[in-house]
């Protein structure tokens, strides 16, 4: 869901004549640290099956990499659009601390989904991911939210995943429009008009 909502966000903003200047200009405390976890985050999902030592630690693993991402995000908090990705992460957080830190995924609502996924949750580890049970803490926190049709990718998400998109939004599109491209409107458009008029 993340993915999408950045690649929604980069679309409005080049729609809104935004470039990726702003971006590309952009300075974040700590900002090495954002691809490092998501690194750790690939080889746990890539090895967590195949090694049972980190498979059983994987659920710390993960809490510790929310816990690194959270105080990077609040560190860069002055940034418009970080604190809603900040309570948008916490949100996930606390459901998946409480519950081994794996984040619970309604059975009823992945029925959307491949029937290979629901069979992956019961039966082992599916990413950072565990099947919602009656013994599931905050479960509502959880990916307890069906999109399908007419959205393009049929998904589960949380309350957390929407609010985090909501900022992710806002900023990447304060960052794009930072730069806005100018376009030009020939005069010649207009009576007696010569050449070009700059429109910023």
């Amino acid at each position: 869901m993340v993915f999408d909502g950045i690649v929604f966000s980069l679309l409005v903003g080049f729609i809104r004549r935004g470039t990726l200047k702003g971006i590309v200009d952009l300075h974040l405390k700590f900002g090495w640290i954002f691809p490092i976890l998501l690194l750790v985050q690939f080889i746990i999902y890539a090895y967590q099956e195949k090694s049972p030592f980190l498979g059983a630690i994987s659920g710390y693993l993960f809490i510790l990499i929310y816990i690194l991402g959270l105080v990077f995000l609040y560190l860069n908090r002055s940034q418009k659009g970080l604190w809603l990705i900040f309570i948008g992460v916490f949100l996930n957080f606390i459901v998946m601390a409480l519950n081994g830190g794996r984040m619970p995924v309604s059975l009823e609502a992945s029925a959307i989904l491949d029937p290979m996924y629901a069979e992956a949750l019961v039966n082992g580890l599916y990413a950072k991911h565990a099947a919602l049970t009656e013994s599931t803490i905050f479960g509502f926190l959880g990916d307890v939210i069906p999109i399908t049709d007419p959205y393009p990718r049929d998904q589960v998400i949380s309350i957390g995943d929407i609010i985090m998109n909501v900022g992710i939004f806002i900023f990447i599109q304060q960052l794009m429009l930072k730069h806005r491209r100018a376009f030009f409107v020939s005069r010649k458009l207009f009576k007696g008009g010569e050449g070009n008029e700059k429109i910023s």
